[in-house]
């Protein structure tokens, strides 16, 4: 049997050191032993130092089932307690391997079971100890308010509980950057409160570890890793120790530690709302180990932070929500009137600024912009605001650092920090804020985190306080803050909203007066040409015609000629207006829809058309027609104009035939975005037309031949139009040039359902 080491041996370069795999060393810390146990309980992995604690040798243990090694009472005791869930949480498992007492932690990765040992401690006895410290320290937490003191408390705590001879609380910002928030250590070690460390000292796939392993034990920086063998049956072989308590570290990190003079650490994850808010670091200057119950209790002190920090945030900001809740409500109460003077009264009011602690607020609306305190100009404020738009920020949209989203502004000193929000068809509001110059106290230079050499990377070696001027950032904006801005903004849309439907109120108000006057004037005009028009064209008709047959002498040819003229252009002009009459009576017409039977309807037109069919020499081919709800002496015109129409332009070469075909149920029929049940088709063989006309033949006084190949007045299509629309249906005209024509009507299949979806549409 072929065994192998699996120590990862990569060299740390500057192109790979984000992604050091820290969770596959391939060793261990010394203070205890490791195996990796498969499902079927074989023995696949363990670390070369079993023989320090047992009188067993790594390579007669791999390949072995756990219970021929440790024996079956062993085993059962391991297998009850991997099934305890509850249990293997909180305590350790104390079993006794071939007459030695340990202490087992062991969890499942993959297909192996991971069980780390560690001597009996005697952590048991500190129990009371720990108990009453903590029971003392549940009620000092609850004598703090801010969370910097609750912070600086749990410092105290831990150090009291562990014996590090220094405990920070170390406080992550957005990019990881971390910084001493509350620390606790010896009186006679220089204070590191305050201090910052750039995020490449915790690089990601450590943070991405402290969110899988909330505690990390080092209990001897200057140990030597003790290599895990394994049976080489397979290439790329490694164990996962991402959850590992014996895990060993990065050498970057060792040497890291190394350059501090720290000799052990103890570090406690504090987790919230699945992020790494931040670290409780134990540091101690020469080598240290604690039990289980200590670690335990260590970790308590964590979730004292973690489960507190939203309250004692709440408490911070409190005093800062009351006081723009205050200003929310003062602007919220203003009585405003509807008129774009009123965006001057609310920009102006100082309660806009006290919204959010802003120093300068912007409305922009339409092409004005309205500004109140400490604002760029407008060009730079329509800078920013085309930039917000470019880059699609959303509409809603803040920072402290104003320079990393609108680069070359020209000006950062006097607005350096925004809150920015759309108020619909590119209005905005947006509050500013000016630079805040801060200085930063960072443990060493932050540039100079990394060091590479000829050896590879290496951490910085100097810790000496190094200053850093900050510039071209606010002051950040707090929840409260932006919240009370959400909803000033909010309202401040609705105010808009409200202006403009009242503008629009008023515009169609004037338009309908403006329509209500046309339509007098048009009803005027309407009853001078439909009536008063009437007897002077009576007139004209009877004169021409009395001249002609009274006259004792005859008329010349040339007088006969005109005065036929007269008589005809007169009957056409009567005519037009008889259609014009009837057209505009549609659009009085108040009978309700009734159910109509269109084969009654065929017949009466057909009684009425009797002469003008016979002299036209015409065929009509009749299928059977539905019953529709119509409005039944329409339909009678309506029949009438179509077939009338196809008798005016029937082929001078052929006989006219009209067919007139239909539905023979109800179907559905979806035609310019609406459901009709019933359809009906006029097909003739006249002399058609170019289908790109098939629209403005249904317009009123549109004609595609001239008075003299074809008489008529250019109503009668617009009128079948007009009638369809009446009864909330639909007409289209289908033609080929030279071949004939298809009108087709149609009818919906409920007329409440059409009346309602032509309202809806409107």
């Amino acid at each position: 049997m072929k065994i192998k080491d699996i120590v990862n041996r990569d060299r740390v370069t500057l192109t790979n050191c984000e992604h050091e795999p820290i969770h596959i060393p391939g060793s261990i810390q010394p203070h205890g032993f490791l195996l990796g146990i498969t499902l079927d309980w074989k023995i696949d992995f363990c670390t070369a130092n079993i023989a320090v604690f047992l009188d067993l040798v790594y390579d007669k243990v791999l390949g072995h089932k756990f219970s021929e090694i440790f024996g079956t009472a062993a085993q059962k005791q391991l297998y009850d307690y991997v099934h305890n869930h509850k249990v293997q949480i909180v305590f350790p498992l104390e079993i006794e391997l071939k007459g030695t007492s340990f202490q087992i932690n062991i969890h499942k990765k993959g297909d192996v079971y991971i069980l780390e040992a560690e001597p009996q401690s005697n952590g048991k006895e500190q129990l009371a100890n720990i108990y009453s410290q903590t029971i003392q320290f549940v009620s000092n937490m609850n004598n703090t308010r801010s969370l910097k003191e609750l912070c600086a408390l749990v410092a105290e705590g831990t150090r009291e509980i562990t014996g590090y001879d220094r405990v920070m609380i170390y406080r992550f910002d957005a990019d990881y950057n971390g910084e001493v928030y509350a620390e606790n250590c010896r009186e006679d070690l220089e204070p590191f409160l305050g201090l910052h460390y750039p995020h490449s000292d915790i690089p990601i796939q450590a943070r991405e570890l402290y969110m899988k392993n909330q505690l990390r034990l080092i209990v001897d920086i200057g140990y030597e890793p003790v290599p895990i063998y394994t049976i080489d049956d397979k290439e790329n072989k490694n164990l996962d120790l991402s959850l590992s308590t014996l895990r060993s570290t990065s050498p970057i990190h060792v040497e890291y530690l190394k350059n501090m003079g720290v000799g052990a650490t103890l570090t406690i994850s504090l987790i919230h709302h699945d992020r790494l808010w931040g670290l409780i670091a134990c540091h101690h200057y020469s080598p240290k180990n604690i039990s289980p119950e200590i670690r335990l209790a260590a970790k308590l002190q964590g979730q004292f932070i973690t489960s507190q920090i939203d309250l004692r945030q709440s408490n911070d900001e409190y005093e800062i929500a009351r006081k723009t809740s205050r200003a929310l409500e003062r602007l919220t109460a203003l009585n405003l009137a509807l008129e774009h003077d009123s965006f001057d009264i609310i920009c102006s009011n100082p309660e806009l600024l006290n919204l959010c602690n802003a120093t300068g607020v912007s409305i922009a609306i339409g092409d004005k912009i309205y500004k109140n305190g400490l604002t760029p100009s407008n060009q730079k404020i329509e800078k920013i605001i085309s930039n917000m738009d470019a880059y699609e920020y959303g509409r809603t949209f803040n920072t402290h650092k104003l320079s990393n989203f609108v680069p070359d502004l020209d000006g950062y000193e006097e607005v350096s920090g925004i809150i920015y929000h759309s108020l619909g068809n590119g209005n905005n509001i947006i509050w500013y804020r000016p630079e805040t110059i801060a200085e930063i106290n960072w443990g060493g230079d932050p540039e100079k985190a990394i060091i590479i050499d000829q050896n590879g990377l290496h951490p910085r070696n100097s810790f000496n306080l190094w200053k850093q001027i900050i510039k071209n950032q606010s002051k950040i904006w707090l929840q409260p803050e932006l919240n009370a801005a959400a909803s000033y903004a909010h309202a401040l849309q609705n105010q808009i909203i409200m202006l403009l439907l009242s503008e629009e109120e008023e515009k169609y108000r004037n338009l309908s007066d403006v329509l209500r006057e046309t339509n007098l004037e048009l009803e005027n005009i309407n009853w001078i040409s439909t009536h008063d028009l009437q007897e002077p064209l009576r007139k004209i008709q009877f004169i021409a015609s009395k001249v002609l047959s009274d006259t004792n002498e005859i008329p010349s040819v040339a007088i006969i000629d005109s005065l036929q003229r007269v008589t005809k252009s007169a009957n056409r002009m009567q005519n037009l207006l008889v259609d014009i009459l009837k057209y505009t009576r549609i659009k009085h017409t108040k009978d309700s829809l009734q159910k109509v039977s269109l084969n009654y309807i065929l017949e009466e037109t057909l009684q009425d058309m009797k002469e003008i069919i016979l002299e036209n020499k015409a065929t009509l081919e009749c299928e059977n027609l539905p019953d529709v709800h119509a409005v039944p002496f329409l339909m009678k015109q309506l029949f009438s104009n179509i077939m009338q129409n196809s008798l005016k332009y029937a082929a001078l070469e052929r006989l006219p035939v009209i067919k007139i075909t239909a539905s023979k149920e109800p179907e559905i029929n979806e035609y310019s975005n609406k459901v009709y049940c019933h359809w009906v088709t006029f097909s003739d063989n006249g002399i058609g037309f170019e289908q790109e006309y098939a629209e403005s033949i249904f317009k009123i006084f549109t004609r595609l031949h001239t008075l003299e190949k074809y008489d008529g007045s250019g109503v009668g299509l617009a009128l079948c139009k007009k009638i369809m629309q009446t009864c909330h249906g639909n007409i289209r005209a289908v033609g080929t040039l030279n071949e004939g024509t298809e009108i087709t009507i149609y009818f919906p299949c409920d007329p409440m359902d059409s009346l309602i979806s032509s309202s809806s549409s409107h």
